[in-house]
């Protein structure tokens, strides 16, 4: 039983863009496309609609076959030490959602697919999800089917955002990698673009794509099938 291989960057912005597109190349010379989450709105006053460039190279992915995850709508902290949708209510949630969604829309990258920073959704994020149009949603744990109510488990290996980033964290994703590759499960790697511009995360998440595919893991991307459930190529 061969396992799938599911590789996202966050944290996308015209200071990361480089070191994304770097690893971008990478990854399309294993055959491994790439799931890009992506926020509207980012610290430092951070605006996609302004960063015309990052806008032209996430549409130039999609159509060579990355997937466009929303990622939040600004990141910002909603209660103290909490990610963006981690604790919200149903009704904020959405109206979060929707001013993401028309930003996406504008920009030419719009997605039905939903990633909430630090990968932690409130039970009323969830429930807004589907309301605002939203099929796919990737938590911690498992990648849920919104429309089915179903979903498959499979626990995130990150590199930044919530994740660390030292040596010792590095050698155990790629060796959890590993052993999840050959068990013929679902490995999903995430990584910064902060930490792609370092080399030891860097190498870390090339290590562990490398070891999967050597399990002969299936590199795909975060998507929704209406025809059927499951993971596959965008």
């Amino acid at each position: 039983m061969t396992g799938q291989l599911i590789v996202s960057v966050s944290g996308i912005r015209d200071e990361t863009r480089e070191h994304v597109a770097s690893f971008a190349q990478e990854m399309d010379a294993r055959g491994v496309p790439l799931s890009l989450l992506v926020a509207p709105r980012l610290k430092d006053k951070y605006r996609l609609v302004n960063d015309m460039q990052t806008q032209a190279w996430l549409r130039d992915q999609r159509s060579r076959g990355a997937a466009i995850v929303l990622h939040g709508y600004d990141q910002a902290a909603t209660k103290r030490r909490r990610a963006e949708f981690a604790a919200l209510p149903e009704h904020e949630a959405r109206l979060r959602l929707l001013a993401a969604d028309r930003v996406l829309e504008k920009t030419g990258l719009r997605t039905r697919l939903f990633a909430a920073p630090r990968w932690s959704a409130s039970a009323g994020a969830v429930s807004a999800l589907p309301t605002a149009g939203f099929r796919l949603l990737a938590g911690m744990t498992a990648i849920h089917d919104l429309e089915r109510g179903t979903a498959e488990r499979s626990r995130v290996l990150g590199i930044g955002e919530g994740f660390r980033a030292e040596p010792w964290w590095c050698r155990a994703l790629v060796l959890g990698a590993g052993r999840t590759a050959r068990r013929g499960g679902v490995v999903r790697l995430a990584v910064t673009g902060k930490q792609l511009g370092k080399s030891g995360p860097r190498q870390a998440m090339i290590d562990a794509v490398d070891l999967c595919l050597h399990h002969e893991a299936t590199p795909t991307v975060y998507r929704w099938d209406r025809r059927a459930s499951h993971l596959g190529a965008a």
